[in-house]
This record gives C-alpha cells, sequence and structure tokens, in this order.
C-alpha cells in the first residue's frame, strides 16, 4: 500500500538536466575569445608585469572555455545526438585540446583554433535546438 501512495504520478522525461535553454556554447565562445584577444594584447606589449597579468588573464578564461565545452559535452549532448553527429565526440576532444594549447601558448593563433572548433560545436548545438 505505501509504495502505491509513494509512487511516481506523472513519469516525466527530459533529454537534458534541466528545462532546455540553460546550456549554450556562447559562454564557450566569449570565454575564448578573451583569450584570442589576451594572446593579441601579449604580443602588442613588451612590459613584463602587463604580460605577466595577461599570462594568468588567459590561463583562467581558457579554463573557463574548457569547463563550458565539458558541461555541454557531459550535459547536454545525449545518445541521440552522438548517433546524429557521430563526429561530436571528436570535435569536442579537438575543442578542448585546442583550450589545452590556447592556454600554453601566447599565439594568437592558438586562440582561433580553438574559436574555430567551438563554432562548429555551435553549429551543430544549434541544429540539435531545432531538432
Amino acid at each position: 500500500m505505501l509504495s502505491r501512495l509513494f509512487a511516481p504520478k506523472v513519469k516525466v522525461s527530459a533529454h537534458c538536466d534541466l528545462p532546455c535553454g540553460v546550456y549554450d556554447p556562447a559562454q564557450a565562445r566569449i570565454e575564448a575569445e578573451s583569450v584570442k584577444a589576451v594572446q593579441e594584447k601579449y604580443q602588442a606589449n613588451d612590459d613584463p608585469h602587463f604580460r605577466a597579468r595577461a599570462v594568468v588573464i588567459k590561463e583562467q578564461r581558457a579554463e573557463l572555455a574548457k569547463h563550458h565545452v565539458s558541461v555541454l559535452w557531459s550535459d547536454y549532448f545525449k545518445p541521440p545526438h552522438f548517433e546524429k553527429y557521430p563526429e561530436l565526440h571528436q570535435l569536442v576532444n579537438d575543442a578542448l585540446k585546442a583550450l589545452s594549447a590556447a592556454k600554453g601558448s601566447t599565439d594568437p593563433a592558438t586562440g582561433q583554433k580553438a574559436l574555430d572548433l567551438i563554432a562548429e560545436i555551435d553549429k551543430i548545438f544549434w541544429e540539435t535546438k531545432k531538432a
């Protein structure tokens, strides 16, 4: 009797942890844009104190971008997405590796590579939102 009393009355399902709208690759893109911008500012300034601060900020932003990409991969994208977009696992891995490279580099080309990969994730993300 108690099991019927406490049994769920309505069965619900969702493909993400919370109602959609809480995930967005824009968060990763904004942080990656900051990484590239800091890399460019680093290259344009010879002051060692400025450069030291720039490196710290760049590394923090790259780590935040990695976090946002990882959250999309682990919390938003689900098996049906990976079935429809079999390249998604590799794309996310490549983006995370590119962000790690940008974190350890002052070359804006590394920041741009990360941005390009995040743009590919963004495209797939919005295609999944249409479905």
